[in-house]
């Protein structure tokens, strides 16, 4: 069976899938905060803090009850989350770890081989020595590791045991097991990990299933491609081939885009035009996502269901930027409407409003204007500034 789908309907169910149709209003609490992040995937984590960090706001958006010190006992104390690669250094529920354990073998032969590229030969010399150091020792920063030798302005600027934490995170043998001013603390994997969590072990086949199956429940709908993209943990042609081999399972699903070309053909469960009838609309009011928003993370999807282009600036040579630096996309009910670039100034206790970009054939009426200033107060009071200031200019032309 086939079913086409009206754009607006995928729209709906996309954002009911990535957590933004809930009530942004409801109390949360630390339970509900782990069950919001299992219920979207992961986190990404990011360090720029041009209003907040990427964790924070990406969660705020979605409930602004949400609580910094809940995530941080969930991490650091509960270890009902943990910290990895996605596509992108990200939260994860540690439920979710045993999956992980396959990602980390898939990754040791191909970040050895890709940082020998880099580095040269002996680039893993310190490897050995980091892991009996942190084994012995306890848990360390990179700082405190750091050869007195070293001169900055080599390979990515990292020292050789920084080199060697990096390695043993991402293959699993080590893990964070908290933050100080940002900066990661790692220790043993089994030691930040509960037991439960970090002892079970899937196979192979088992492993696939999961990271497909998962995928295509928090996406909703999805090609191969995109179900492989999703949590980075399986190529597409394995991805192909699970869709191949549960046909009975999956329905062809064809989504209209919005410029009123050829539908594209995606898959979902069975059942998925139930789905499609019960997904609640998204709340009507106007928020602010981060750049890294797991909503619009696979750019093309967003510009796909949306109609949205956006590109992060941040590495763009300022003379060459469309918009700026880092600008935050607006989302309204089920739209992308816009783009917003500000700063938190905390000496000042002011979160600066630079410009607003509205889309094509968006208005800046009276009601969405004060949508857009609600959403504002509200980010800058999560955010530890007084008040919003508004530059000369920022409504554009």
């Amino acid at each position: 069976m086939t079913i086409l789908l009206k754009n607006a309907d995928a729209r709906r169910i996309f954002l009911s899938k990535q957590g933004l149709s809930g009530p942004p209003g409801r109390l949360l609490g630390k339970d509900g905060l782990l069950q919001l992040i299992q219920d979207i995937g992961f986190v990404q984590v990011d360090s720029i803090a041009t209003v907040e960090r990427a964790h924070h706001q990406i969660l705020f958006s979605r409930n602004q009850t949400y609580r910094r010190e809940h995530l941080a006992d969930l991490l650091e104390k509960d270890g009902e989350l943990f910290e990895n690669w996605t596509h992108d250094a990200s939260i994860i529920p540690s439920a979710f770890y045993p999956y992980w354990k396959h990602k980390f073998r898939r990754e040791h032969a191909a970040i050895l081989d890709r940082w020998r590229r880099w580095q040269g030969e002996g680039f893993d010399s310190s490897f050995e020595e980091t892991y009996r150091r942190i084994a012995e020792g306890g848990a360390v920063m990179s700082r405190e590791l750091k050869a007195a030798e070293h001169e900055s302005g080599g390979w990515w600027n990292w020292h050789p045991s920084k080199t060697a934490l990096e390695y043993l995170w991402r293959t699993g043998k080590v893990a964070i097991a908290r933050r100080e001013n940002f900066q990661k603390v790692y220790d043993l994997a089994e030691r930040v990990l509960p037991g439960r969590h970090h002892e079970p072990e899937v196979d192979h086949d088992a492993f696939v299933d999961w990271a497909c199956r998962s995928a295509l429940l928090r996406l909703g709908f999805a090609t191969h491609g995109e179900i492989a993209a999703f949590w980075d943990l399986v190529s597409p042609d394995e991805a192909k081939a699970w869709i191949d081999a549960r046909r009975p399972e999956l329905c062809e699903v064809r989504i209209e885009p919005l410029d009123g070309g050829r539908p594209r053909q995606s898959f979902a469960f069975a059942g998925f035009d139930e789905l499609a009838r019960k997904a609640p609309e998204a709340p009507a009011r106007l928020r602010v996502l981060s750049p890294f928003d797991p909503l619009i993370r696979d750019r093309n999807r967003t510009e796909r269901l949306f109609g949205f282009f956006y590109r992060i600036e941040v590495f763009v040579p300022e003379p060459k930027r469309q918009y700026g630096y880092y600008v935050f996309p607006l989302l309204e009910g089920d739209r992308l409407v816009g783009r917003i670039d500000m700063k938190a100034d905390r000496k000042a206790g002011e979160l600066v409003v630079r410009r607003l970009w509205l889309e094509p054939k968006v208005k800046a009426t009276s009601g969405r204007l004060e949508r857009l200033e609600a959403e504002l107060a509200r980010l800058s009071r999560f955010t530890g500034v007084e008040r919003v200031r508004y530059l000369d200019g920022w409504l554009g032309d």
